[in-house]
């Protein structure tokens, strides 16, 4: 049994530029984390996806409406798990960290959705609950942000997100990397 778990976080319609929290990059983080997917797939290692619900008058991933649903080229497959979350962080009031554990799992792989907020919050829990912990940076999207008057890019957030997280929250590869590994 593999001990290496990909998680697959919030890749669901209303990041897409159709929906009502569009993300930069998202379709070219989705089609790497498509390859991410595919080959854990083909290699035997647990496929998990995180599915953020909101309440149903949050400003996107409101429950009951379609942005909530899956992205279709990453929709999970017959057989792996889906686990719904309410917190940026995806083991936070939810049984990721049981499930993994009761596998033996020691390493995940994380892709999705935003760099600066639920891959930031999950990679750091994944970390402190001592899983090795790898995030595939180009199969991860966010968006532009603002801080004090001044507007930061999302290429911007994205790198210093990655940058941060690099520097003591896990390895941060490339998917070529990590599919070459």
């Amino acid at each position: 049994m593999s001990k290496r778990a990909i998680i697959a976080i919030d890749l669901q319609k209303d990041y897409l530029s159709s929906g009502r929290h569009a993300l930069v990059g998202i379709d070219q983080a989705t089609a790497n984390a498509v390859k991410v997917l595919d080959a854990a797939r083909a290699s035997g290692d647990r496929v998990i996806h995180i599915r953020h619900e909101g309440r149903a008058d949050a400003p996107f991933f409101a429950r009951d409406t379609t942005g909530v649903d899956f992205i279709p080229a990453v929709e999970p497959k017959s057989g792996e798990t889906v686990i719904t979350k309410h917190y940026p962080n995806s083991f936070r009031e939810t049984d990721l960290k049981q499930q993994l554990d009761a596998e033996g799992i020691q390493e995940v792989v994380l892709v999705g959705a935003m760099s600066h907020m639920c891959i930031d919050a999950t990679s750091r829990a994944s970390v402190d609950y001592g899983y090795d912990t790898i995030i595939v940076h180009d199969a991860c999207a966010t968006r532009d942000l603002s801080f004090d008057g001044q507007l930061i890019s999302a290429a911007q957030v994205h790198a210093a997100y990655m940058g941060a997280l690099a520097a003591g929250y896990g390895k941060v590869l490339a998917v070529s990397e990590l599919l070459s590994a």
